[in-house]
């Protein structure tokens, strides 16, 4: 998901550079909310990693 936000940031600035502010702005747009909810994702799996109380695992010989 963090991939498409900054391909998707990747085409603001360049719809930007082009002079083409209504595509920039909605590229944008889209950038912002994807990495917002990457940013809860990850902090829900983070928690939720936590409060499971597991640590890692060991490999099997």
């Amino acid at each position: 998901m963090l991939t498409w936000a900054l391909i998707f940031f990747v085409v603001a600035i360049v719809a930007a550079i082009f002079g083409f502010g209504g595509i920039a702005a909605a590229a944008g747009g889209i950038a912002k909310i994807l990495f917002f909810v990457f940013l809860a994702l990850f902090l829900i799996s983070l928690v939720v990693g936590l409060a499971r109380g597991r640590g890692p695992t060991t490999p099997r010989i």
